[in-house]
């Protein structure tokens, strides 16, 4: 097995001109390129007519892939219909949530309801399987592409409510769930349910969740419909489609809840598309926002992923395309590599000529490869890439875990309470997160499909949304000797956002040994403080105001009504401890705190010492158990680090000595081989 380098390959752009393709495949091979995508975006050339298919080009592609030693990853079309689908067919095209009609036009404009759509889909889909289903050199299928949206049409509703009697049963069951008599919102009939929309209704917290978690069944149904087309002639290869990030924010993208569609997929992938050299945080802070999403994804099959997207240097959706530094795109790749992934695949091989995607990086730009920098930074990373394939299928081991829920994130989003301004949650998540970053400790974020057994550490921040089963798995995490750490503005409300009796899930209260009264809300200029082992820490933006029952009070507030009362509290439960951290704190508090829990918990990072928290080092095993280490710059400044010795650089195989020192933006492997 090899790590995957390559990535989107679009030959039916260049079908009038064959010596193209011919010169790509002499430069992919050049570049180490060993994968290539295709057909995504190509159903308009493999059916330009209803029921008329050609697959000359693409048996072409198959063939010079093949010649060249190259592994093929076939897309599915669906992603972007023809015209001719969309004038035949309107209702596969989307109703927006103002109720209108789309034009044909863009990729994702589809119904994934539709009938037509799906019978569409299956057929050329069945087509595909049948034909290259067993080509010696398809390694897997690539679903679609970037799974997103939703349609409000007739189809859509019905479906919809469909799927809400499956859940609830009855009409009562829904209008208790959803505290229907608010506003006189009552159901009375099934077909009184619509989706949320600006027309109608957005205010009913739970609609919004069960709306959400709809589009998220109804997109996995459709994803599963083209996998059964596939699966008809094709049943032993992988099937997959890429999942995204908010590329602005590089936050877990929020459409679709990816812990329930990740159950499903048979590896998981993603696009990675961070805004490199930005002008509002350090190489360091966005590395640390990729590396977090890397364990989440990472996390929800506790798998290697693989990278199915990036840029060899800029996208062009950005407000600003700002090419990546030399030296940049190694260090970015060797990072995805070092989190688990088993490839670095790109959008795109080469550049269109025309339309919006023109200017999206490419390995092959306008630019001819023999003068052009990106070019040359893709070949020199295949070339580290083909001296890692041990690396392939192996894992990160991590003591630590950070617990992440989509459909909490929905509800916070929806909370109408504290504030409109400063919920979030994401940062939060980033926070807490920081310090293991900072010390090299190996972290997997993890979701509710994920066991807890076996980390020292499950750090649960702005639990806000709470079920009675997640209650019940933590308890017993705890009970058996595990540590855990609450933050507030957890456990609040329930699957359909009803707040519980008494302000707090039942049973919380009692592990962590504590009774909430209230939460404080600061604005953005005010501040109060935590006193924490003779030292004073600012709180910001929340405060809950608590007593503690049988916990040990850590910290005491330092003003307001509620000084002196406890801030941060643990307790022992069972054969383990339930930290509580009531205030939202400053970085240094959250450093020192969870530095001194790594001590207590015996957790250690990769490294010894370095000289800046922009160095990173991350660490993989693989089946053997030899351990590569990762030492990552992300400054352009040089920076020191010590590691263990007798270590080898990879790229050299020469012994490196126990300091290193990093040039700007330097990666280097190395390995106890």
């Amino acid at each position: 097995m090899k790590l995957l380098h390559g990535g989107d390959y679009f030959p039916e752009q260049w079908l009038t001109r064959p010596e193209t393709i011919e010169e790509d495949f002499k430069y992919f091979k050049e570049a180490n390129i060993n994968t290539v995508t295709v057909g995504m975006f190509a159903w308009s050339i493999l059916e330009p007519e209803e029921n008329h298919f050609d697959f000359t080009w693409l048996d072409q592609v198959f063939d010079k892939a093949e010649e060249n030693g190259m592994k093929v990853i076939l897309g599915t079309p669906s992603g972007a219909r023809p015209n001719w689908l969309a004038s035949k067919y309107p209702d596969v095209l989307r109703v927006n949530e103002r109720l209108e009609q789309n034009r044909f036009g863009g990729r994702h404009n589809h119904c994934f309801t539709s009938v037509n759509y799906r019978e569409r889909v299956r057929i050329v889909n069945e087509k595909l399987a049948e034909r290259y289903g067993h080509r010696e050199n398809l390694l897997m299928w690539h679903l679609s592409n970037e799974y997103s949206g939703e349609c409000h049409c007739d189809q859509c509703q019905s479906a919809f409510r469909l799927w809400m009697q499956n859940k609830y049963g009855t009409l009562e069951a829904v209008n208790q769930a959803y505290w229907n008599t608010f506003w006189s919102h009552t159901y009375s009939d099934w077909s009184h349910i619509h989706s949320p929309n600006q027309l109608g209704e957005m205010a009913v917290h739970a609609l919004n969740l069960d709306w959400r978690r709809f589009v998220t069944d109804q997109t996995i149904d459709f994803y599963l419909h083209e996998k059964a087309a596939i699966n008809k002639y094709s049943t032993d290869r992988p099937v997959t489609t890429n999942f995204m990030a908010d590329t602005e924010h590089l936050i877990p993208f929020q459409a679709l809840d990816y812990s329930k569609f990740g159950k499903i997929v048979d590896i998981i992938t993603w696009d990675c598309y961070p805004a490199w050299h930005n002008d509002w945080e350090t190489e360091a802070d966005l590395a640390l926002k990729v590396g977090f999403i890397n364990d989440l994804y990472r996390g929800l099959k506790e798998m290697p992923f693989l990278i199915m997207e990036s840029s060899p240097s800029f996208v062009n959706w950005h407000d600003i395309n700002r090419p990546k530094r030399p030296g940049m795109h190694k260090l970015a790749s060797t990072q995805l590599l070092a989190h688990g992934s088993d490839s670095v695949l790109y959008f795109q091989m080469r550049a269109s000529k025309g339309s919006s995607e023109k200017f999206h990086g490419s390995v092959i730009g306008h630019v001819p490869p023999e003068r052009n920098r990106v070019y040359q930074e893709v070949a020199s990373l295949g070339e580290r890439m083909s001296q890692l394939d041990g690396l392939v299928g192996s894992m990160k081991q991590s003591d630590v875990a950070i617990y992440y829920d989509w459909e909490n994130d929905w509800a916070i989003k929806d909370i109408q309470g504290f504030s409109k301004t400063n919920m979030n949650y994401h940062h939060t998540l980033h926070d807490h997160y920081r310090p293991f970053w900072r010390q090299d400790v190996n972290v997997d974020v993890i979701t509710k499909n994920n066991d807890f057994d076996g980390y020292k550490l499950l750090v649960m921040p702005m639990m806000y949304l709470h079920s009675r089963d997640l209650l019940a798995k933590v308890q017993a995490y705890v009970e058996a000797g595990g540590t855990v750490v609450y933050t507030y503005m957890s456990g609040m409300a329930n699957e359909t956002d009803l707040v519980y009796d008494g302000g707090t899930i039942p049973g919380l209260e009692d592990m962590l040994g504590i009774v909430i009264s209230e939460t404080d809300v600061y604005y953005p200029s005010q501040r109060n403080q935590v006193k924490f082992q003779d030292a004073s820490y600012e709180v910001h933006d929340y405060a809950t105001v608590f007593e503690t029952t049988s916990a040990e009070t850590l910290a005491i507030y330092g003003s307001d009504f509620y000084q002196g009362q406890a801030a941060i509290s643990v307790n022992h439960y069972g054969k383990g401890q339930a930290y509580f951290m009531g205030a939202r704190t400053s970085d240094d508090f959250l450093s020192k705190f969870y530095g001194e829990l790594l001590d207590q918990l015996t957790i250690v990072g990769n490294s010894v010492a370095k000289s800046s928290d922009s160095v990173s080092v991350q660490t993989r095993e693989d089946s053997e158990g030899t351990r590569y280490y990762f030492v990552m710059n992300f400054s352009d400044q040089v920076q020191t680090v010590e590691v263990p010795q007798g270590l080898v650089d990879v790229s050299t195989d020469l012994p490196v000595e126990a300091t290193l020192a990093l040039k700007g933006f330097e990666a280097m492997v190395l390995t106890s081989k």
